[in-house]
């Protein structure tokens, strides 16, 4: 949504208009409209200011707010308002990983590519140098052994 879309559609959401009204007045969709009402009830106005930057969360805190959710203590958007969160939808999110893949689904996941795999030799760099350069020496002297037979033949 745009910058004006979205003022309109909080405009619209403090005239009391939902959103299916709201979509259909700005010809937008109803899921932008609706992540867009989940955050103007968490932060009214504020909602249409961006949060600074991408914020990381420990594996206790998610923790935390997932297991205060499941047990009904509190709904997305209060723990949400609560914890300063930038849309209830993080919190359902996570609760969603939770139910899914346990605890572990909330723990940090490593970026980027995997590290490469360990020399299963557990040569060194220049150990494998040496090695390479050993074989390359009997290559070039096998060959070199070969054209002297060859040119004995012809004599």
């Amino acid at each position: 949504m745009s910058e004006w879309q979205r003022e309109s559609a909080v405009a619209l959401f403090e005239a009391g208009h939902g959103e299916k009204a709201v979509a259909t007045r700005l010809g937008v969709s109803r899921s932008a409209v609706r992540r867009l009402r989940d955050r103007w009830r968490l932060r009214s106005a504020g909602a249409l200011v961006s949060m600074p930057g991408k914020r990381s969360f420990t594996f206790e805190f998610k923790l935390g707010i997932v297991r205060r959710f499941v047990a009904g203590e509190a709904t997305a958007i209060e723990l949400a308002r609560e914890h300063d969160l930038a849309s209830p939808k993080q919190v359902e999110t996570w609760v969603r990983l939770y139910r899914r893949d346990g605890e572990d689904g909330l723990r940090p996941k490593s970026k980027g590519r995997p590290a490469k795999p360990v020399d299963p030799s557990g040569l060194s760099e220049l150990d494998r140098l040496r090695q390479e350069n050993l074989e390359l020496s009997a290559k070039v002297a096998f060959l070199e052994k070969l054209r002297a037979l060859k040119e004995q033949g012809r004599e």
